[in-house]
């Protein structure tokens, strides 16, 4: 019987394992040969890669879209309302000559709601997380607009000292411009004197609106002189704070300067 020995036929089916192995190794030694689970695996990356670009630029959509909504919170509309209590506050306390008893009460009125708005919207936006950069740019605003023009009013009609306006009002944008000078090296808190003398301003002021004869007249004059005093002291203060703090800013950028050269 004719066939084919047992040893060559073995050799024959290990040579093509062999060469099915030679063949591949060859493929893939080719620069330009891929093989089709390479390709399937880079198609699902690419993919990937471009859901990923567009989910981080969806992000930044939705996080632009946050920070733009967060503008219209309830510490940034009491500030608002303070602004817009401004013009109304003049007229009323102009209405009539600007004494009369009855226009002086409801300009009276105006100026408490923007004294009390004063102290909630910056307590609101501490607790809740909702300072903004217009917050921290229109409250200080607000705040000058509302004094300032309570107490020009109040000097042109003859109810107040200029030098009592100048003193206020010179004292409050120095400090605020102060503030700007040495923000680099770091923040000057607002201290207990500062906040009493606010309320002992807002006080005074408010009572100088009102018509009040008598007894509240003379008091009214002594609550304007210690909140006078108040103004000066606190006002100094804050620039002693802004002398230290400068010199300890220069100090610690110096030495870190010093330390990156050595």
């Amino acid at each position: 019987m004719t066939g084919v020995p047992a040893s060559a036929a073995g050799g024959s089916s290990a040579a093509k394992p062999a060469a099915a192995g030679t063949a591949a190794s060859g493929a893939a030694s080719k620069p330009g040969v891929v093989s089709g689970a390479s390709a399937a695996s880079v198609a699902p990356a690419a993919s990937g890669s471009d859901s990923g670009s567009k989910s981080a630029r969806g992000g930044k959509l939705t996080a632009a879209a946050v920070n733009q909504a967060s503008v219209w919170n309830i510490a940034n509309l009491l500030t608002m309302l303070r602004l817009l209590l401004v013009p109304g506050f003049v007229a009323l306390m102009l209405a009539d000559g600007g004494y009369d008893p009855a226009w002086r009460s409801f300009a009276w009125a105006a100026f408490a709601v923007a004294m009390i708005t004063d102290l909630f919207d910056g307590h609101l936006a501490r607790t809740y997380n909702l300072v903004t950069d217009f917050g921290k740019i229109a409250d200080p605003i607000a705040d000058k607009a509302i004094m300032g023009a309570a107490l020009i009013c109040l000097s042109a009609l003859g109810d107040l000292p200029w030098w009592v306006t100048a003193v206020i009002l010179g004292r409050e944008l120095g400090i605020t411009l102060l503030r700007f000078l040495v923000i680099r090296y770091g923040v000057i808190p607002a201290s207990r004197g500062g906040k009493l003398k606010t309320l002992t301003q807002g006080v005074a002021v408010g009572m100088y609106v009102l018509a009040l004869t008598g007894w509240l007249a003379t008091l009214r004059f002594w609550v304007m002189a210690a909140a006078v005093v108040l103004t000066v002291v606190t006002g100094l203060d804050y620039v002693r704070q802004a002398i230290v703090l400068r010199r300890q800013g220069i100090a610690e950028r110096k030495a870190a300067l010093e330390e990156t050269e050595a």
